[in-house]
């Protein structure tokens, strides 16, 4: 029986009649019982606006809330409070980077390195910026296995490299790129390395120093923590010299008629109230990661996702993308496909048995032309998963060219 169970209410609720057998948590983790009580207990008992009243229900507002940025930048090494950004997601906060930075710091003819297999968040982006500047997008392609050479990414990033733009894990493969390597190519040409982490640290520790990062990038609700609350860390010299991205209450100091000062960081980049309550969500999800420990999560989820291909191995018509044989240097995610059956049938059959997974482009459509498929089915694990589960997808698995009148 997997010890945390008991702190994750929904996973103890039918499905179908089934038990719910979780396996989206790529998507989005479920919540433990400490981070619904840190929203709750809020919203209950010192709900008011951070940083804009001088009595006791804001003062302790405005003190929960920096108390959680100091959390988060303790929890990725950060140096300074300041670096850390709150954001809705890692998507606003790449787009953030993407508009504040690149917008204003790109030229014609620079160029923007980034995976081919990056999530439209990390992509599109680059692409409007890319179009606005007169800039290049340059592709790094991955090997059979998923993963990206280190000839690949010499000879993608020149002296003509302005960004690279690159996810710590790939949610669709997997794969954990080799972001370090990647950050001391592109520093030496005098790149800027943005890193969108939120595929990897609800399951790897970060350290963005360790990584060397420029800018990082991560949702909450990945790692057990509310929707709506995201994080950018930026190095304070880049956030100092960029613009704001959104304007209006509280990024200001002062305002005239005609013209306005902004903030300091990192109020500059908060525009308008913010979301108090994710970001205490946040910090009661670090936590509990912290309680339960990255090594545990680690060699739960090894364990597991070894469980998971070795079982898929064992049923015909099964085809897994990304590397099946180094478990261990991949992340929980298992995109594949079954023969002559549609992901969203597949899907679809195995919610009957009460069975969550993916079904779809999974937000990464030129991975999908690269892959030559349309769609994929995914299952992603995390360390509330038991063996119990996947015995439940497994034999689920096995049923659905059956449903649809195919033979073994």
């Amino acid at each position: 029986m997997n010890p945390y169970l008991d702190d994750f209410p929904v996973l103890k609720e039918p499905m179908n009649g089934k038990r719910l057998v979780y396996l989206d948590n790529a998507a989005t983790t479920q919540k433990p019982l400490s981070v619904l009580r840190a929203v709750e207990d809020y919203y209950r008992a010192f709900n008011a606006n951070p940083h804009r009243g001088l009595y006791e229900l804001s003062v302790r507002a405005t003190e929960a809330y920096e108390n959680a940025r100091h959390q988060v930048k303790e929890f990725i090494g950060a140096d300074k409070d300041e670096e850390i950004i709150f954001t809705r997601n890692a998507s606003e906060s790449l787009n953030l980077v993407a508009y504040s930075y690149g917008l204003n710091f790109l030229n014609e003819g620079d160029e923007i390195v980034l995976p081919v297999s990056e999530h439209h968040s990390n992509l599109v982006p680059w692409q409007m910026v890319a179009k606005a500047k007169g800039a290049k997008l340059v592709y790094l392609y991955p090997d059979a296995t998923g993963h990206l050479t280190e000839e690949e990414i010499n000879s993608k990033i020149t002296p003509k490299t302005r960004i690279v733009a690159v996810a710590h894990v790939s949610n669709v493969l997997g794969t954990v790129n080799p972001v370090r390597e990647i950050a001391e190519k592109a520093h030496a040409v005098g790149a800027v390395v943005v890193v969108d982490c939120a595929q990897s640290i609800p399951h790897y520790p970060v350290n963005v120093k360790e990584l060397d990062a420029d800018f990082v990038a991560f949702s909450g609700h990945k790692m057990l923590a509310p929707m709506g609350i995201g994080v950018l860390y930026g190095k304070q010299e880049l956030l100092d010299k960029m613009p704001p991205f959104l304007s209006g209450g509280e990024m200001i100091e002062y305002v005239y008629e005609q013209e306005a000062t902004f903030a300091p960081l990192p109020q500059k980049f908060e525009a308008g109230t913010q979301n108090v309550g994710g970001a205490l969500g946040l910090a009661a999800a670090i936590d509990y990661l912290k309680q339960v420990g990255y090594d545990t999560i680690m060699k739960t989820e090894s364990e597991l996702l070894r469980y998971m291909l070795d079982g898929m191995a064992q049923i015909p018509h099964i085809t897994v993308y990304g590397d099946t044989t180094g478990a261990t240097e991949r992340c929980g995610v298992v995109s594949f496909n079954v023969d002559d059956v549609h992901p969203h049938d597949v899907s679809s059959i195995l919610d009957a048995d009460g069975v969550a997974i993916r079904a779809g482009h999974h937000c990464a459509q030129p991975l999908m032309r690269y892959l030559k498929v349309n769609a994929t089915c995914r299952a992603s694990l995390y360390f509330y998963n038991t063996k119990e589960d996947i015995d439940i997808f497994l034999a689920s698995l096995k049923k659905v060219r059956g449903w649809l009148g195919y033979g073994a």
